[in-house]
């Protein structure tokens, strides 16, 4: 059996958002998506359905070990360079959250090196302080010593994408309050989609991925990212 290399790990936990203009606490980063979704639906069960511990957590990629050639399956750019995406031209957050999915599931180690992944990751982000939560997105990323042992593997990934949709909760919170996003012009995406990874001697593998994302867009620029969630949202 191949030996499982990368280990995914745990994202940190979202604050609770306790008003409309709370600040970000010194010791638990406050993530947008969630401060979107307590800001419109006003309720803490909620809050608590997408920062509980016990939640659903993401994917795990497919077992590592030495390998080479994938089965073809479209990466987040369309050109299986391996490096990141630059983030697309658009208003649309569910468009924009497809993207990001594919950037944040689409790796190759053959050619980049995890602080030059990380670097192009962090041009998605949002440039409000207020509104980004670096580390949850960072956390995605495997650490440089395991990225190290990817590399010797020759180990890349590649996505296909299958669907983005706002959460139900979101949607009817939003519905009940339209004017409550127009602070922070924040929403909550849901995508899922396949991913396939490769290494060195043959190896390879596939499994289906899902996450929930908090995507900025404002009416006066493009959809930026936000934040990753620790739970995936229906």
């Amino acid at each position: 059996m191949p030996k499982r290399l990368f280990k995914r790990p745990r994202t940190p936990r979202f604050a609770a958002l306790t008003s409309r203009t709370a600040s970000w606490s010194m010791n638990r980063r406050l993530t947008a998506g969630v401060a979107a979704l307590a800001v419109l639906a006003g309720a803490a069960g909620l809050t608590a359905y997408l920062t509980a511990d016990t939640d659903k957590p993401v994917s795990s990629p497919p077992p590592v070990s030495a390998g080479s050639s994938p089965s073809p399956i479209a990466s987040a750019d369309g050109g299986g360079s391996g490096a990141v995406p630059k983030p697309p031209s658009t208003h649309d957050p569910v468009e924009f959250a497809k993207a990001a999915a594919g950037a944040l599931w689409s790796y190759d180690t053959r050619r980049t090196t995890q602080p030059q992944h990380l670097a192009e990751l962090k041009a998605w982000m949002t440039n409000e302080p207020k509104y980004t939560d670096w580390d949850s997105v960072a956390s995605q990323v495997p650490d440089p010593t395991l990225w190290s042992r990817m590399h010797d593997n020759g180990q890349y990934a590649t996505v296909k994408i299958a669907e983005g949709h706002m959460p139900q909760a979101f949607t009817k919170a939003l519905g009940d309050n339209p004017g409550a996003i127009t602070e922070a012009y924040v929403y909550v995406v849901t995508v899922s989609g396949k991913q396939s990874i490769a290494w060195r001697g043959g190896g390879a593998g596939a499994e289906g991925r899902a996450i929930t994302l908090a995507v900025q867009c404002r009416p006066d620029r493009n959809c930026a990212l936000s934040g990753v969630s620790p739970r995936v949202a229906p």
